[in-house]
């Protein structure tokens, strides 16, 4: 199941045989629901981020370990107590992690780039595998990983 099957799962108004786009056919509910997909959602309305439903893959993994603003941020909410942070404290840590190419630049600067990048790219593409959870508009954001996304970090940090 991906993030559109999910926003269409979660339209609790929605006729019990509603037509469905499911891999660019459409099939009706019962059709969805035979094909594994169980059609309920969380009690909150949406697709309970907060617990991962499949552990994301070792390539998976590795592609966002790619980006040092990815290994930051994971490194910084990993080191966090309770594993989670208030999005404005894991800017501030994350900037001070990734190093500016041009060291003379205003630090505030060097922070609004981070805080750009890490809203627009890197922490939807975190969330999309389930590394984290993020929250935008309470500015909660916390590491729901497991295991394999720990030890790999480890492996790739010096």
């Amino acid at each position: 199941m991906n993030f559109y099957d999910n926003l269409y799962d979660c339209t609790h108004d929605a006729p019990r045989n509603r037509i469905r786009p499911v891999d660019r056919y459409y099939v009706n509910m019962d059709e969805y629901r035979e094909r594994g997909t169980s059609g309920t959602c969380s009690s909150d309305g949406g697709s309970g981020s907060s617990e991962r439903e499949s552990p994301a893959s070792p390539d998976t993994v590795l592609s966002i370990l790619a980006s040092e603003h990815r290994r930051a941020v994971l490194n910084v909410l990993d080191n966090a107590s309770e594993k989670t942070l208030g999005y404005d404290t894991l800017v501030a840590r994350v900037a001070d992690r990734v190093r500016d190419e041009d060291a003379e630049r205003v630090s505030d600067e060097h922070r609004q780039r981070v805080r750009i990048a890490l809203h627009h790219a890197h922490l939807p593409k975190l969330e999309a595998a389930r590394i984290i959870d993020y929250e935008a508009e309470s500015g909660r954001v916390q590491f729901v990983g497991g295991e394999l996304e720990r030890e790999l970090l480890t492996l790739v940090e010096p």
